[in-house]
């Protein structure tokens, strides 16, 4: 299927590994120009030439600003943001998360997208096509014991989500947010390990008890959450706004 993204300008943040990384590679594939922004500055190394990189801490807003506005200048404005930054946050009992660390991970999680977004506006209105889609999480629909931090911003992701949709909408910019399940890769790996020491259970128990909370018994992928953004950042998406889109295997619980 053609989706007639030659051409497009995109910025991804955290675009060197994981689901940021497949999502950069997927627009490229499509023929978009592409700038992203990571912490991690080996793994920015690796991704192609063509793509213009910036190693930023997205908890600086002052940096991060700073990166929209070199990355619009470099592609010559800008037709999709994918705020896919994110952090897994703490995996603790409520009582024993530490302020820094709900703070830490509503900056990434949450506040970051507020600080692209209003950097990116003015370059959007000028596209033909323009779209933001947001990396929200399963967690952002259902409740996570032992995860407040990351389920809170997620919730939040969502509200972004919608009320930008209603603001922008006149504008024609489209604004929708992905919820990934369980998704393959190191990251999830960890956050299995976390959640198993906490509760004194095997990795193996528990990803047995997470996909009993699923229909599809399996792990998403990566590629698979950027087939669906490339769906809506694409004309064929252009009726598409305001949406929480679930790519998460039918997950009915988490936690």
């Amino acid at each position: 299927m053609d989706l007639d993204l030659t051409g497009s300008r995109v910025i991804v943040t955290a675009g060197a590994n994981g689901i940021g990384r497949a999502i950069v590679e997927a627009f490229l594939a499509e023929g978009a120009t592409v700038a992203t922004c990571d912490i991690d500055p080996a793994g920015l190394d690796t991704l192609p030439a063509s793509v213009m990189r910036q190693q930023v801490d997205v908890a600086d807003a002052d940096a991060l600003r700073a990166f929209v506005g070199a990355a619009i200048d470099h592609l010559g404005g800008l037709d999709c943001l994918v705020n896919n930054a994110g952090i897994a946050g703490p995996t603790a009992p409520v009582e024993d998360v530490g302020l820094d660390q709900w703070n830490a991970t509503l900056a990434i999680c949450l506040t970051s997208q507020f600080v692209t977004t209003g950097a990116a506006i003015g370059a959007l209105r000028h596209s033909a096509n323009p779209s933001i889609v947001n990396l929200s999480s399963v967690a952002g629909r259902l409740g996570f014991r032992l995860r407040t931090p990351y389920a809170a911003a997620k919730w939040g992701v969502i509200g972004l989500t919608k009320s930008l949709a209603l603001e922008l909408g006149g504008d024609g910019i489209r604004v929708n947010a992905i919820l990934p399940g369980l998704v393959a890769g190191d990251r999830q790996r960890r956050v299995m390990e976390a959640r198993a020491q906490s509760r004194g259970m095997t990795l193996a128990e528990v990803e047995t008890e997470a996909f009993s909370h699923t229909a599809i018994r399996d792990y998403v992928t990566p590629q698979q959450i950027a087939d669906q953004i490339l769906f809506l950042a694409s004309p064929r998406g252009r009726t598409i706004s305001g949406q929480a889109v679930s790519v998460c295997g039918g997950t009915e619980r988490l936690g």
